[in-house]
């Protein structure tokens, strides 16, 4: 008996089957179209819930773990105190690092092999609370143009070089600033200032003080604060007389060696300590002993304050203290050191016993001797002697 297959058609082999039907089955032809339609809402409506769920979880776990991190950042470090752990196990108390145990480790650095302990460091903390600026030292020098004046400045100026500041060098001229000293000034590598007198001088006595009052008028203008010293510019200065000034309350004195004006013999004049006090003065010079005080000009230095501030040393005068030129010619230092001081009392002597011969006056100006204009020589000098 011959058998019969038949074949599927190809239209049926490309069909779908909803709802797991088989082909031609009444469930997949007969279905209603409310049944379509629901199909329709559910399959629009599912990819939405696939989008909402899968990024919340992770956004929330994500700020649970920032908020935990950020609080724990927040927390000190530190160690827990549990010494009373046995009566108190629930009390903790959270202390910083001990800074002071770290302190004590570092008390004692290595430098290039050298160790220096915490008593090294407590010196160097004593010196600078000890540590006093040092006083202003005002020299006063009255100058004027001549043969030698050029040799006398660069002198004086090499002195007050060797100096520790700080130190301010007046130079007071006659009538007008000469190019020749202002040339001077301004090489000598020392802090200065130049001033003119003014006044109309007809005599060489009067010069020296007018020019010395110019310089303290401008002092006491500024109020410069320090220690004055009147220093001519035809003597000779040590180092340790400028060293010593600084040590000055008020009024310091000390000896000073002349040379007498007829160049045969040595002249001692100035104070007789006893350690830092004045008993008494010496001198050589007959005619002088009527003075009060028996000094030198260029052998005593005061505090600038007197000028400027007379209270502070409860001065009896109220006119400025100035120098004057209506008393013999001698007697201008006596004359000013009474107005600086009432006795010895109040006077300090430099340096202790006035053992030591600090600074000497000479004579040694060539008077009335023309001197090149600015120091340069215009011609070829004559040759006396000719090179064969």
């Amino acid at each position: 008996m011959a058998s019969i297959r038949r074949t599927l058609s190809p239209v049926y082999h490309d069909r779908h089957y909803e709802n797991g039907g088989a082909p031609f089955s009444p469930s997949s032809t007969s279905s209603s179209p409310s049944q379509k339609s629901s199909g329709k809402h559910s399959s629009s409506s599912d990819p939405k819930a696939s989008r909402r769920g899968p990024w919340r979880r992770p956004f929330y776990q994500f700020l649970a773990f920032f908020l935990i991190g950020f609080l724990l950042g927040m927390t000190p470090y530190g160690q827990i105190d549990d010494v009373n752990s046995t009566t108190d196990r629930f009390n903790f108390e959270i202390k910083p690092p001990n800074v002071e145990e770290s302190l004590e480790r570092r008390e004692e650095v290595a430098v290039d092999g050298v160790s220096f302990s915490a008593e090294s460091k407590n010196k160097k903390e004593e010196e600078e609370e000890d540590f006093a600026p040092r006083k202003l030292v005002i020299v006063v020098t009255p100058t004027y143009n001549r043969a030698m004046q050029a040799y006398n400045l660069n002198r004086v100026a090499q002195t007050l070089r060797l100096v520790e500041a700080p130190v301010l060098w007046i130079v007071v001229e006659g009538n007008a600033a000469s190019f020749e000293t202002s040339e001077i000034l301004r090489k000598t590598g020392v802090m200065y200032r130049h001033l003119v007198c003014k006044r109309n001088m007809t005599s060489v006595k009067d010069r020296g003080v007018h020019q010395r009052n110019t310089a303290l008028e401008h002092i006491e203008l500024h109020k410069l604060d320090g220690v004055v010293y009147f220093a001519d510019d035809d003597n000779i200065y040590s180092l340790e007389l400028f060293q010593s000034l600084r040590q000055i309350r008020r009024f310091g004195t000390w000896p000073v060696a002349m040379l007498a004006p007829s160049k045969n013999k040595a002249i001692l004049e100035g104070p007789v300590c006893n350690g830092s006090q004045v008993i008494g003065w010496h001198t050589n010079e007959k005619s002088k002993r009527l003075r009060r005080f028996h000094v030198d000009m260029s052998g005593f230095a005061f505090n600038s304050t007197i000028l400027w501030d007379p209270k502070r040393w409860r001065r009896p005068f109220s006119h400025p203290t100035r120098q004057l030129d209506t008393v013999k010619e001698g007697f201008q230092e006596t004359t000013f050191i009474e107005q600086v001081v009432a006795d010895e009392r109040d006077m300090e002597g430099v340096p202790p016993a006035c053992s030591r011969i600090l600074n000497w006056h000479l004579h040694l100006d060539a008077l009335d001797v023309p001197y090149p204009q600015g120091w340069v020589v215009q011609k070829n000098l004559e040759a006396l002697i000719t090179v064969k």
